[in-house]
């Protein structure tokens, strides 16, 4: 019988560093390991990456797997697919997590199905269960309105997480561990598609899924010139604007600022809601944040029920006052 051991964590890598999802799983990884009292193990796949395994160790792995070859350059599922189920049955991880990212979206039920498992993507929380030993995968359903928890019978679990909502741990330059280099295997007519040429979004500041502060806006903004003032405080809290579809279709803001079920899903420390409803397929968008602080003329509108934190009142007053109340504060 085969026997599963250990944790595995597919850490993905961004303009030749780790990403930070990938620190994130380490830290989470690193607990769950150490509660199963197994090993952490990292992978690594690319054109050169050797330079980042000491940092995956750093991070938390006790070892490294490691696969360079040129035709990983760019993420395609025909070259990482292979890989990732070779290192998988090279060390034999009970439980195999990736970021909920595209490239976590695209391999991980690829990746089951080659395993003849299952995978569980969009996870908030993982806890092993102290009964069966099993992971406890928790992820949201029905538009982010309720969260279930999903235990897996076969193995390895496969499971994805969404950006922040792990920590990782502290750097730690002195750990120790073992670097696995595997040879790709891989054949270029075996590749199907490749990359012609990569356009970088264009992204004035802080990046909407990297920022520690959103304000929001929703359909109740009214036009393209009130969310000149919510850029004002996000300006002001070294954060990022993001919209509801109403404001998207609209045409107020670009839809590269849309949070929601068919936009972003955010996780900062602070979620600033403006004359937002709060409806489900937004809320599943946001869900995640720390704080959410709604500002909304109706009282019974959904968001005050998810949000920390509420204002009764017509944004056109209460936004300014606010603006000028953190400026304030800023200069003191």
């Amino acid at each position: 019988m085969t026997e599963y051991k250990g944790v595995m964590v597919y850490a993905e890598v961004t303009d030749g560093k780790l990403a930070a999802i990938a620190t994130e799983l380490l830290g989470c990884g690193r607990k769950l390991a150490d509660e199963l009292g197994e090993e952490l193990m990292a992978t690594l796949a690319g054109r050169a990456v050797s330079n980042l395994a000491p940092e995956a160790i750093a991070f938390g792995a006790d070892k490294v797997y490691m696969v360079e070859d040129q035709l990983l350059q760019d993420y395609q599922t025909d070259s990482y697919l292979p890989v990732m189920a070779k290192i998988a049955g090279e060390a034999m991880p009970q439980i195999i997590l990736l970021g909920q990212t595209e490239i976590g979206r695209d391999l991980a039920p690829r990746l089951a199905f080659r395993l003849e498992t299952t995978a569980t993507l969009d996870c908030l929380e993982l806890a092993i269960d102290p009964g069966s030993k099993r992971l406890r995968q928790t992820k949201p359903i029905y538009g982010g309105n309720a969260r279930a928890i999903f235990i897996s019978e076969s193995s390895p679990q496969i499971a994805t997480v969404r950006a922040k909502a792990m920590s990782p741990l502290e750097r730690d330059a002195s750990r120790k561990g073992e670097v696995i280099a595997l040879a790709a295997g891989l054949e270029p007519s075996a590749i199907r598609t490749r990359v012609l040429e990569k356009v970088p979004q264009a992204v004035a500041g802080i990046r909407l899924e990297d920022a520690e502060v959103v304000v929001s806006g929703g359909r109740g903004i009214g036009n393209a010139d009130g969310f000149k003032q919510l850029a004002e405080l996000a300006g002001l809290l070294k954060g990022a604007v993001g919209a509801s579809r109403p404001a998207i279709d609209n045409d107020w803001v670009p839809d590269v600022l849309q949070v929601g079920l068919t936009g972003k899903i955010v996780t900062p420390e602070l979620y600033i809601a403006v004359a937002l409803s709060g409806a489900s397929q937004h809320m599943a968008g946001c869900s995640g944040s720390k704080n959410i602080i709604a500002i909304n003329k109706d009282p019974e509108a959904n968001i005050f029920r998810e949000a920390r934190f509420g204002v009764v009142g017509d944004w056109k007053k209460v936004l300014p006052a606010f603006i000028n109340k953190v400026r304030e504060l800023l200069t003191e």
